[in-house]
């Protein structure tokens, strides 16, 4: 499994305050799934990132296009492959 960094850019406040429960139900049935291995918010309130498990990014961006926040434009989404270096996290 590789590790994709999924930037979260705001890109609508309203409806990303709209569709914030629904985001947060979505984020954790993909981390019971195995899908989503971190999550949160960037503190100046720009959008968030989340961490997806993926064998390549084409299933990340299947995931990615199915969060609400994607769905009802609330979101812009970048994917990048990640490689983690911390020891912390193995």
């Amino acid at each position: 499994m590789k590790l994709f960094a999924v930037l979260l850019p705001l890109r609508d406040k309203e409806l990303s305050q709209t569709y914030r429960p629904d985001h947060l139900a979505f984020l954790e049935k993909q981390r019971e799934e195995g899908n989503v291995a971190a999550n949160g918010k960037f503190v100046d309130g720009s959008g968030g990132l989340v961490i997806y498990r993926a064998s390549n990014q084409e299933e990340v961006e299947a995931l990615v296009k199915q969060d609400p926040f994607v769905i009802q434009g609330a979101r812009d989404y970048d994917i990048h492959e990640w490689e983690m270096v911390s020891k912390e996290w193995e």
